[in-house]
């Protein structure tokens, strides 16, 4: 069995080579091996970072994809041999993506969740189940999509909650936080006035901070700030 050291220089170099299965790999080995050890998944920022990363990028293309094969779908005739071969492969990067998106829900509930240990944990993988179980509900319908929508929502604000109790509006976790919560509104519940609510008060919250924003943290604020403002106002133009 290999070391949460060695598995992390490996995770590492397949980031770099932008090897995202062979890296979720690495950091899924790590949460059980860390879950063995007694420590019940407790993983460091760095390395939750790494774990987001390497699934984001796995279902990210997929995601991505299902998105042109949709397009190809909707322009093919019925019956044609194009349309019929865009429905076989929109089925295929489906069951991929469902299988993927299990994966991760699995580590959050079976070890990552039990083992949060501070705010900053608590919403990290609070944000990341809504997250995974709002991908879920793009590819699903009827039943199971109610019952999915309804856990992601429950997560999205176990995760909003916890942040804006103990995270300043500045910080780019809670930020991006209120950036998914409110294009789950807007994408799932098609709800375009929650969504412009939450965004929009997530923006004016961090603007109101911008001074007391690290240095560090300044990048990635700034541009989700960006995000929440632009969807905010395009959202608003819809009502």
């Amino acid at each position: 069995m290999a070391s949460i050291s060695n598995l992390k220089d490996q995770a590492k170099v397949w980031e770099q080579a932008e090897r995202w299965q062979d890296m979720a790999l690495c950091m899924k080995e790590m949460v059980e091996i860390v879950h063995a050890e007694h420590e019940i998944g407790k993983l460091a920022s760095e390395e939750r970072y790494m774990l987001s990363v390497a699934y984001k990028n796995m279902v990210g293309s997929r995601r991505s994809a299902l998105r042109i094969i949709a397009s190809v779908e909707q322009k093919e005739a019925d019956g044609s041999e194009t349309r019929q071969a865009a429905k076989w492969l929109r089925e295929k990067v489906e069951t991929e993506m469902k299988e993927m998106c299990d994966e991760v829900l699995e580590l959050l509930d079976k070890f990552l969740i039990p083992s949060v240990h501070n705010a900053d944990s608590e919403v990290f993988y609070q944000k990341m189940k809504g997250d995974y179980l709002r991908y879920l509900a793009e590819i699903t319908d009827g039943k199971e999509k109610e019952d999915i929508v309804k856990k992601a929502e429950e997560s999205y604000k176990k995760a909003h909650e916890t942040a804006v109790a103990y995270m300043p509006p500045v910080n780019p976790i809670r930020l991006e936080v209120a950036l998914n919560f409110s294009l789950f509104h807007y994408e799932i519940r098609n709800n375009p006035t929650e969504a412009c609510r939450l965004a929009q008060e997530a923006f004016d919250d961090a603007l109101a901070e911008l001074d007391t924003m690290q240095e560090d943290a300044y990048k990635d604020s700034t541009l989700i700030m960006e995000l929440l403002q632009g969807n905010a106002t395009r959202w608003a133009s819809e009502n």
